[in-house]
């Protein structure tokens, strides 16, 4: 299976990417796993990207939602520190190179991100100044160094640029010997051994034969069908296709279909980027199921270590307790003659003999059979022990303590190896089961290949500001801050809207979208509770506030002469339509479209009214992220189970958006 992209890949991607990609500002930066980025950029028309580098492997832009790492490491923390808020400048090959470097304009200057796909791959960030400011990876080589502070340079390139060849420049490759041209030509050109063949392959030259046998027409047809691939591919004309071999397993992809692989079934994509984004997808679904095998693997291998261990214990404890209380029996069975020889031992000891005299004549007189020295084996002066064999068991007896205190010794051994068989013996069921339950997983539910990860959901372009579906299935959009408040009034209001505001300063300009309707009333009393909710009047705990409404050709940029509107304020011309003690309330709930889960919230009837696992709230002081947390677990309660993992999974953030400024608390039924 294909690993890492190919010089003709980025070649091809760059092009389908850049127009997407150029002039959208960098949101945020992602790690989905130690080598691989998630940059969000977001389009001057407010819609998203995703673009995925993953160092030594690939670059592209993704549909679908990737798992993030739950800790930021440092790198993407440094990422988002220079980065954040800028603005995507360019993006481009580096020469022919597997190389992309992608610019980042901010207001201290021009920063690249360099990506490289070659060898074990890197991330790089250079500073305006060209100085390395952070990388995934730091190295010192022959040719460059990647070190913080040092000035950067791209890794030398393999071989000759082929965008900039010339006919006469392929010459000398006949002066490479009896290399063959198929080796030999990756060398030259440095474009990789699948597009060296396929180039082979086009202009009919075998490729073993020896560059010096190479006509002057062999190397002319090598070099234009070598610029028929590189045209194709640069100017999208090909097909992007994945290959599929004959299991059916997808093996490679490519921009334009190659004849090596003629005999193989192919897939068609629109682009090369969905092509990309679909293989490599598939990709990470294979090795996490190749991952999740591997861990079971060794889980079952590391439950057997540790149960063979335990048995070694159990075996070691019960040969403990027999020994021990065996030695305490031969102890008592003998008392009077291993007393005896400890107290003649103490005797001659007292009396200045030394130790090696004494156990000389004991050894002596036990080999004669004399009672109590014919039990006697050595003495340990060091350790004041006495060796003994009685009936054949050797044990030791201290000279410090009768021989009854010894025995109480060993028989307290045996307690302690006692105690300890009951405990070992659990732990060593409780492994038994942990295995049968391994194996009876494996048995019953083999590891199975992952589902791919969802597709990311287009959002629509109301999702940037406080929005809701009235209960009359009216759109009511709200603005979030002085910014959207300024976008959305500017940007959105349509002469057949109607736009209503909260009597406090500070309140979000809300529109019904009628669509020419006549909007209901109960439509018009939501969207007024939007207003009042998500004003200042919610922080200060209100109970309620007055709203009103006018017509669009009412609402104006123009302040009374010698005033100044700030941004995201407005002026209100003619007579206001009001509508008195508007509550406070919101509420976020669920509801899914298609395959994806989607968090909804604004007034409690209007989310009622699509969804029944919903939480209601009121003003209060748990924070943002508290509440989000608290309504996040009794969403996933009141939900049916098969969806309280995936909502339990959802990031805080979707539900903090629907969480009016300045916290609150969950309302009880």
């Amino acid at each position: 299976m294909k690993e890492e992209m190919s010089s003709f890949d980025i070649a091809a991607l760059i092009p389908e990417i850049r127009p997407l990609v150029i002039g959208a500002r960098l949101d945020n930066i992602y790690q989905i796993n130690s080598a691989t980025l998630l940059l969000r950029l977001r389009a001057r028309d407010g819609a998203h990207q995703h673009l995925v580098a993953e160092a030594g492997r690939r670059i592209h832009l993704t549909s679908y939602a990737l798992e993030r790492l739950p800790r930021l490491p440092a790198f993407c923390t440094a990422l988002r520190r220079h980065l954040g808020n800028g603005r995507v400048t360019e993006v481009q090959q580096h020469g022919f190179d597997r190389t992309v470097v992608v610019e980042v304009t901010t207001g201290l200057g021009a920063f690249r991100l360099v990506i490289e796909l070659f060898g074990g791959g890197n991330i790089i960030l250079v500073s305006p100044e060209d100085r390395i400011l952070q990388a995934l990876h730091y190295r010192r080589m022959r040719d460059r160094s990647i070190r913080p502070g040092e000035t950067f340079r791209f890794a030398p390139s393999r071989g000759r640029n082929p965008l900039e060849l010339e006919p006469r420049d392929l010459e000398g490759i006949r002066g490479l010997g009896d290399a063959g041209v198929a080796r030999a030509l990756p060398g030259f050109l440095g474009i990789g051994g699948l597009y060296a063949e396929e180039v082979l392959l086009r202009a009919q030259v075998e490729k073993d034969t020896p560059c010096r046998l190479l006509t002057e027409d062999d190397v002319q047809r090598v070099f234009d069908r070598l610029r028929e691939v590189l045209s194709a591919v640069a100017a999208g004309r090909g097909e992007p296709t994945v290959v599929l071999d004959e299991g059916g397993e997808w093996i490679d992809v490519t921009p334009i279909p190659l004849r090596r692989y003629s005999g193989l079934s192919r897939k068609s994509f629109r682009s090369f980027n969905e092509a990309l984004d679909e293989y490599y997808t598939r990709a990470g679904v294979r090795e996490r199921a190749a991952e999740a095998t591997r861990e079971a693997e060794e889980k079952m291998a590391e439950q057997s270590r540790i149960l063979r261990r335990q048995r070694e214990a159990l075996q070691n404890l019960k040969v403990g307790v027999e020994e021990n209380r065996r030695i305490g029996d031969l102890i008592y069975a003998h008392l009077h003659e291993l007393q005896s020889l400890l107290e003649r031992i103490t005797e001659e000891k007292g009396a200045g003999k030394p130790w090696e005299d004494v156990a000389s004549t004991l050894l002596s007189e036990g080999k004669t059979g004399r009672a109590p020295a014919m039990y006697f084996r050595s003495l340990e002066p060091k350790g004041l022990a006495l060796r003994v064999t009685v009936e054949g068991v050797d044990f030791s007896l201290s000279l410090r303590r009768p021989a009854q205190a010894s025995a109480a010794q060993y028989y307290e051994r045996a307690k302690r190896a006692g105690r300890k068989l009951g405990g070992a013996e659990r732990a060593l069921g409780e492994t038994r089961a942990r295995i049968e339950g391994l194996q009876s997983r494996a048995v019953e539910r083999p590891v199975e290949r992952p589902g791919p990860p969802a597709r990311r959901r287009r959002r629509a372009w109301y999702e940037k500001f406080r929005w809701f579906l009235s209960s009359d299935g009216l759109l009511v959009v709200g603005g979030r801050d002085a910014a959207t408040n300024e976008a959305l009034v500017k940007g959105h209001m349509e002469p057949q809207d109607v736009v209503l505001h909260a009597e406090v300063h500070g309140a979000p300009f809300v529109l019904i979208k009628t669509g020419g309707r006549p909007p209901p009333e109960r439509t018009i009393r939501e969207a007024a509770q939007l207003a009042a909710s998500y004003s200042r009047a919610w922080r200060e705990a209100l109970a309620s506030v007055d709203v009103y409404w006018v017509h669009p050709h009412q609402v104006g940029k123009s302040p009374p002469s010698g005033q100044y509107l700030a941004k995201g304020a407005f002026t209100v011309s003619g007579p206001r339509n009001r509508l008195r003690g508007i509550p406070l309330g919101a509420a976020v709930g669920l509801k899914e479209e298609g395959d994806h889960l989607v968090v909804i919230g604004g007034p409690p009837e209007a989310v009622l009214g699509q969804t029944e696992v919903c939480v209601e709230v009121a003003p209060g002081n748990k924070s943002s992220g508290e509440l989000a947390k608290k309504i996040r677990g009794l969403l996933a309660e009141r939900a049916p189970e098969a969806l309280r993992k995936r909502i339990l999974d959802l990031p805080l953030e979707e539900i903090q958006a629907f969480i009016p400024p300045g916290g609150g608390k969950v309302k009880l039924a």
